[in-house]
């Protein structure tokens, strides 16, 4: 799996489930890549106190998949580094794959 694959999911009107490990208080905000069990890795600037961290993951995940900061929860793992978050797609493809 590749980001490239999980925007192409997006595109094509489909939600993207990831397991995210987040690194905070990097010295940068960036996606560092997948590990070996299909991990996202996440590095944010942001401490992990009061949400901060949190609301840096959605800003860089949103970022990186080209859809708004409201597209992108964090469904797991709020106060842990480990995290399972939904990426939806973009209302308008979705309103385009709804019958009728």
């Amino acid at each position: 799996m590749d980001l490239a694959e999980l925007r192409r999911s997006l595109e094509l009107g489909r939600e993207v489930r990831l397991k995210v490990k987040v690194v905070p208080k990097s010295s940068r905000s960036e996606i560092a890549g997948f590990m070996g069990d299909g991990t996202l890795k996440l590095k944010v600037q942001a401490p992990p106190e009061r949400g901060k961290a949190n609301a840096q993951v959605c800003s860089v995940l949103a970022a990186a998949f080209g859809v708004p900061e409201r597209n992108v929860s964090i469904v797991s793992g709020e106060t842990s580094p480990l995290k399972q978050v939904v990426v939806a797609p973009p209302s308008d493809l979705r309103r385009r794959r709804a019958p009728g």
